[in-house]
């Protein structure tokens, strides 16, 4: 559902381009953002947030992407929600 607003907001010439040259550019633009996320997680930087970004970015073609964005999500939903509780618990 957040990819098809995402898809929304991308720019009308991109969306006249043909599928192919679409495809192969947000296949491109997408890894490279997913590479360095996940750099980032052995390097200084945000690198779970990135590799959200970046399968946000391929998730606008690729039903795949979708789903392990899903995921992902899910995932970072909870590890907050441990660290939330964590939190709380060190506190009282």
């Amino acid at each position: 559902m957040e990819v098809m607003i995402l898809k929304d907001r991308l720019p009308r010439w991109f969306l006249t381009l043909p599928s192919w040259v679409r495809r192969l550019t947000v296949l491109v633009i997408g890894s490279i953002v997913l590479i360095a996320g996940l750099l980032m997680l052995v390097l200084p930087g945000p690198g779970i947030l990135v590799i959200i970004v970046g399968l946000a970015i391929l998730a606008t073609e690729f039903v795949w992407a979708e789903r392990l964005l899903i995921r992902a999500r899910e995932r970072a939903a909870r590890v907050v929600g441990k660290l939330r509780k964590r939190k709380d618990e060190a506190g009282n």
